[in-house]
């Protein structure tokens, strides 16, 4: 990490799509830049899987792919950095040089024990940045988002300069980089930046006022690295869509199939806002709560889809050795809280693929259906086992499933 500048991006939400944006970008204006998510790791022109499950990797894994840049020629290094990562000593012979954070929400208190020992891992990174070794000529620099609690522990951690972003609003009297002038359509949104150079506009087909939030961090950090607008305008427009982020599933069916991350119950919320702007019709939301983790998180996600979703789904996501159906009923307790009623509003459908099948073939013309929880990831953990597993192709196959039976219904008609 010290033969080049290191920029290692942390939260919730949003790191993985942060990250992607802030790579884009330096690609845009011509950087040698590499790439390491929990999705994968782009060096060059290789791309290679990380791991089954949302994590940063192992120190040596980790090293292995900076000395694979360093010999690659790549002189930025960009890195998604998980709170594990942090208090597991993943990431502590990396010296960074940039430190951006997306938020910081209520996840993985199974690990940290509660909500301030969350904070203090992700505070890690910005306390790495300051004890890192220094390269000539190299500031150290941190993204802060003023909209997010984060910024108030974040900010007294000292750095050479601070880059603080923010939405149009209460909170962005303290941002030099604000979103304003916000306009969104079914093709992209729009909205410009104001900031110490000078205001610019940005274009992005990625949906959510959150992704907002995640391009500002990215552009923050790419102003601090001196690229020009012109290639952050560029290096925004360029990024299509995140894998397994508010990405569409499009077999020919006649209402909307999107498979996202959301796995907390920040997310979730964010998700079932962003879906009800998509579709005329319901919303449809599949989800469940990983066994062995955070429990606080069960029945609130179960009471956001009994709000948020006109229907909601609830499923296994990765129960390992805890018995389904006590998650199942802690979510649905939250569900009820909702107001939400079991076999009308709400269902319980143990078996993933099942529970999106029925999902698929609930849905009518100009519904939505948004399947939460697995995004990317390439397995699901049953007991101790992880079992392969795809939402994309769950996904696909019970679409083709309705459509084979509505077809044969029709020809028998």
């Amino acid at each position: 990490s010290r033969q080049h500048t290191v920029e290692g991006i942390t939260g919730t939400d949003g790191k993985t799509t942060t990250s992607n944006l802030l790579h884009s970008i330096l690609i845009a204006a011509g950087r040698r830049a590499g790439l390491v998510t929990t999705v994968n790791a782009v060096i060059g022109q290789r791309q290679m899987d990380t791991g089954l499950h949302t994590t940063t990797p192992d120190a040596p894994d980790m090293q292995r792919y900076l000395a694979e840049m360093v010999a690659a020629g790549m002189d930025i290094a960009v890195l998604e950095v998980t709170s594990h990562g942090l208090q597991q000593h993943r990431v502590s012979a990396c010296d960074f040089d940039l430190a951006v954070v997306t938020n910081v929400t209520h996840e993985h208190l199974d690990i940290h024990g509660s909500l301030e020992g969350y904070r203090q891992a992700k505070a890690m990174l910005f306390h790495h940045l300051a004890a890192g070794k220094r390269k000539p000529g190299v500031p150290k620099v941190a993204v802060l988002n003023a909209d997010d609690d984060s910024y108030h522990y974040l900010r007294p951690i000292p750095a050479d300069r601070r880059s603080v972003y923010g939405i149009e609003g209460a909170h962005a009297v303290d941002a030099s980089l604000v979103a304003t002038g916000i306009h969104r359509s079914a093709s992209d949104t729009r909205f410009t930046v104001q900031s110490d150079v000078g205001d610019f506009d940005l274009r992005t087909v990625l949906v959510g006022d959150y992704n907002i939030s995640n391009i500002l961090a990215a552009t923050g950090a790419a102003l601090a690295l001196g690229v020009p607008v012109e290639a952050i305008q560029r290096g925004v427009w360029d990024v299509k869509g995140i894998a397994g982020r508010m990405e569409r599933i499009d077999e020919g069916q006649p209402f909307t199939v999107l498979v996202d991350f959301a796995h907390t119950p920040n997310s979730l919320e964010r998700a079932l806002e962003t879906a009800r702007t998509l579709t005329h019709g319901r919303v449809i939301a599949v989800f469940g709560s990983a066994g062995l983790r955070d429990v606080q998180k069960r029945a609130w996600m179960g009471e956001i889809g009994g709000r948020l979703a006109d229907v909601t789904v609830l499923t296994a996501e990765d129960p390992r050795t805890e018995p389904l159906d006590i998650i199942l009923s802690e979510m649905a307790r939250g569900a009820e809280k909702a107001g939400a009623i079991e076999g009308q509003s709400y269902y319980r459908v143990a078996d993933r693929a099942e529970a999106i099948q029925f999902a698929v073939d609930l849905a009518r013309p100009e519904d939505l259906v948004i399947a939460c929880g697995k995004g990317h990831e390439q397995s699901m953990c049953y007991g101790t086992v992880e079992t392969p597993w795809s939402e994309h192709q769950a996904l696909r196959e019970a679409i083709r499933q309705r459509l084979g039976r509505e077809q044969t219904g029709a020809q028998a008609r």
